[in-house]
């Protein structure tokens, strides 16, 4: 598939479909726990094609994990039944640490089985694009280092925090190749921790990594999908959207209409209905006013399309995720 023409489609569309990040809650379709979800690589792809036999997106994308590259370079992982499982502690506090440590092999931990799963679903869901879903440089390294020191270490051990970024962004590139090889149609990259620096910091520790993981994955058959839901965001667009990226995803942290006017013409730009406090945690009726609003205010745009701000819980009611469903069919009979 040809995935610039999809983009360049999806702008060109006045009814979009939506894109969300829709994949833990498949866990409830299925009937099991999100620790079986996340050790299963048929499962995963099971509630990956039943998500998209029920509701009719632009894009299936699979889980928004961010633990399993961490825990594949040997980090702790607290996992739980209903829960999306977190990182746990630092394996790197100084720069012998940073020396050392071993850039896994694609493969190690979890990373083949998610790997697996994105093959799986390759043979499932065959009507609409498949994104697999990747950490981003920063937000890795940050795991590592444990993520309130690295913003710390960005000021008192920049040179440790480069060490840990530069071997991040290898495995990363190698992982999404690993995607690529076994037919996803792109990857969406979370980058949410760079979203906490101040854009000078963005700019040193986050911006050059991205793009040199843009550079070398991206092409015409294969999107880079760039997700950042920190609230820092606004200030920080001209690192942001020097990455190349074809598509941008951003939270409900930000007004997306600021980022939609910052963005270019050509890219893509996603978001922003808020997934926990609405999806997760509200009613059918607010989560229909709440997507009818971001609606109602980016679509002005030609290049917006609507989405959740980031990963949909996994224990969300599906009645509210119909609900946001039904909301854009709604907008879009208009």
């Amino acid at each position: 598939m040809n995935m610039y023409a999809w983009k360049d489609q999806m702008i060109a569309t006045a009814k979009k479909k939506a894109t969300p990040v829709l994949s833990f809650p498949s866990v409830q379709l299925m009937g099991i726990t999100v620790r079986e979800l996340i050790s299963s690589a048929d499962m995963q792809a099971k509630g990956m094609k039943m998500i998209a036999d029920r509701v009719d997106t632009a894009a299936s994308v699979s889980l928004m994990d961010l633990s399993v590259e961490a825990e594949a370079f040997g980090s702790t992982i607290r996992v739980t039944d209903d829960e999306v499982p977190t990182v746990i502690g630092a394996i790197v506090s100084d720069e012998d640490e940073a020396d050392e440590l071993a850039v896994p092999e694609v493969g190690a931990a979890r990373t083949g089985l998610y790997i697996d799963a994105i093959r799986q679903a390759k043979e499932l869901i065959t009507d609409r694009p498949i994104f697999a879903g990747v950490i981003g440089p920063f937000s890795l390294a940050g795991r590592l280092l444990d993520v309130s020191e690295a913003m710390i270490y960005c000021y008192a051990e920049p040179d440790m925090v480069h060490t840990v970024l530069r071997k991040a962004t290898d495995f990363i590139i190698s992982y999404i190749k690993a995607y690529k090889e076994v037919g996803a149609n792109g990857v969406v990259v979370a980058e949410p921790l760079a979203g906490m620096l101040s854009p000078k910091l963005c700019e040193e520790f986050s911006a050059p990594y991205v793009k040199e993981i843009v550079d070398a994955v991206q092409d015409e058959n294969f999107l880079f999908v760039y997700h950042n839901c920190g609230d820092n965001i606004a200030l920080m667009t001209d690192a942001i959207f020097s990455c190349g990226a074809k598509v941008y995803h951003f939270g409900n942290a930000v007004e997306l209409t600021e980022m939609i006017k910052a963005a270019p013409a050509d890219v893509l730009v996603m978001g922003n209905v808020d997934p926990a406090g609405q999806i997760c945690n509200g009613t059918p009726e607010s989560v229909r006013a709440a997507t009818l609003h971001v609606l109602e205010s980016c679509s002005y745009a030609p290049n917006f399309c609507i989405s959740s701000g980031c990963d949909i819980p996994p224990q969300s009611p599906w009645a509210n995720i119909d609900a946001f469903f039904a909301a854009v069919e709604e907008f879009n009979a208009k």
